[in-house]
């Protein structure tokens, strides 16, 4: 049994007591902090995006920061700006909330899209460029950003380049009678957050991502992968499918899941199981979908269904 793999669970136990009832959420965002990619949690107010973001940056032992985002949130609030200061006479650089290891971007599309777009390159390359000069977040460095229903008021649809970068899109949902009745009993408790402690550090956190990225992969789980991204650019329903980003979004989360219920190899299963939350915000519906009446969770319902499982053995 590996020692990272046993710190993993004892994180996502403790995520359990936070967020009750969302076992299966709290394992997607294990999965993609092992993978190396962002998080965008889609939900109305209310149901513990926050928390549970907060909560991860907690027990992991990461740097981390919070932005509201509001409409008055500007692009250098995020990468910084140059002072001029009046000691040293010259411009001195004012590091934004990007420089930490997890940054909770809280209602990302409540801002301006100029301001959402000042994230596109540390989302993608872990650096920012201000003023001509390039620097380096601290590693490793993940968002987390919590983003409200469309429609609803004072948001702005993120571009399709920014949503590309998330890793996984997710809709944690209202808890269960008992977890929302669990959650009654404790109000007077305090933060849900308030006890936990960090149960590991970033060294360790780095030496998990590798172990879990070296799980073995079949070529015909390979293939089977490309098979499903490519279903979603030949889809009637689908104006755009999904980028080839996708592609490699799906092996790494495939390879965190298998990992993190205990295998070495990773089965059409689990990329299966992990698809969907890597697709479904890539893909924009067509006009035929919405006279058909057709959900983007239909559209992967059905691709998952007309493409083949590989049969594989043990061994793959």
């Amino acid at each position: 049994m590996s020692i990272y793999r046993e710190t993993a669970w004892k994180v996502l136990e403790e995520a359990n007591r936070v967020i009750l009832g969302k076992e299966e959420i709290t394992k997607e965002i294990m999965a993609a902090l092992l993978a190396g990619g962002h998080v965008l949690l889609e939900d109305i107010p209310g149901v513990g995006k926050t928390t549970l973001a907060l909560a991860f940056s907690k027990m992991m032992g990461m740097d981390w920061k919070r932005v509201q985002f509001t409409p008055d949130v500007l692009p250098s609030d995020l990468t910084g700006f140059s002072l001029y200061r009046q000691d040293v006479q010259k411009f001195v650089y004012q590091p934004g909330a990007v420089f930490c290891n997890l940054l909770l971007a809280d209602e990302i599309n409540r801002t301006s899209p100029k301001t959402q777009s000042a994230l596109l390159e540390v989302m993608e390359e872990r650096q920012v460029t201000v003023d001509g000069v390039t620097r380096q977040v601290p590693s490793p460095f993940f968002v987390i950003a919590t983003q409200n229903p469309l429609g609803s008021a004072g948001t702005q649809m993120l571009p399709p380049a920014q949503m590309d970068r998330f890793l996984i899109c997710m809709t944690i949902g209202y808890p269960d009678f008992n977890s929302e009745l669990a959650m009654a009993k404790g109000v007077a408790k305090g933060g849900r957050t308030d006890g936990l402690r960090p149960l590991l550090g970033m060294q360790t956190l780095l030496e998990m991502q590798q172990e879990a990225q070296q799980v073995y992969v079949h070529d015909a789980v390979y293939q089977y992968i490309v098979s499903l991204v490519t279903a979603t650019r030949n889809n009637s329903y689908l104006e755009a499918g999904a980028s080839p980003r996708a592609t490699i979004a799906l092996v790494k989360m495939a390879r965190s899941a298998a990992w993190l219920s205990g295998n070495d190899f990773v089965s059409p299963a689990d990329v299966a199981e992990q698809f969907p939350l890597v697709v479904r915000h890539r893909v924009l519906m067509s006009v035929k979908a919405k006279v058909d009446g057709q959900s983007v969770d239909d559209v992967i319902r059905d691709i998952l269904t007309h493409t083949r499982k590989p049969a594989l053995g043990r061994k793959g």
